[in-house]
């Protein structure tokens, strides 16, 4: 996703939210490095997800935008400022679009496909694999590359489809398989 959202946000009004990115970066390489930020509506969750994108993601530059922000000034800034693959996904994107599409049975499967499209888009080189957890495998392999997964609005589907057991277990069968390892 790069930093352009980010980069947006900081040329607005902006309260320096980037202490969430050290205690973060505290986490990474540990047993606590799944973590979820919850917070009520409309309290900048998604505008986190999009400062944590932009100073994680490697296929971008955020140097600039992070310079006199409190993050800029962390012993640990510069070791995992974009060196990661990050994925970004907001869980209402796909749920919208199954609905307008009458697909939302198969939301869970377009949403893991359409994340396997694009990584073998960036990885020619790695075969196609079946689930989005084995493709993730094969890519850290073969590349040693590491992810970084925001998820903006994860509960989404829950909230969209609260009588749907049969999707919701599908949902939190693709969680397990991408971050219980």
């Amino acid at each position: 996703i790069g930093n352009d959202g980010f980069a947006a946000i900081r040329k607005g009004i902006y309260v320096d939210k980037t202490e969430l990115i050290s205690f973060i970066n505290g986490t990474l390489g540990t047993t606590n490095k799944l973590t979820c930020v919850s917070r009520p509506r409309r309290f900048g969750k998604s505008f986190a997800a999009k400062m944590l994108c932009a100073y994680y993601d490697k296929s971008c530059e955020s140097h600039a935008l992070f310079k006199g922000l409190k993050i800029a000034e962390d012993p640990s800034f510069e070791q995992y400022l974009n060196q990661y693959d990050v994925i970004y996904l907001d869980i209402t994107e796909f749920t919208s679009d199954a609905f307008v599409k009458g697909t939302m049975a198969d939301v869970v499967t377009n949403l893991e496909q359409q994340v396997i499209d694009e990584l073998c888009t960036v990885y020619p080189d790695i075969p196609r694999q079946d689930s989005l957890p084995h493709m993730l495998y094969s890519i850290a392999d073969a590349t040693g590359n590491k992810f970084i997964f925001i998820i903006d609005e994860w509960d989404a589907l829950f909230r969209e489809n609260q009588r749907d057991t049969f999707l919701q277990e599908s949902y939190l069968r693709l969680l397990r398989g991408l971050f219980k390892n």
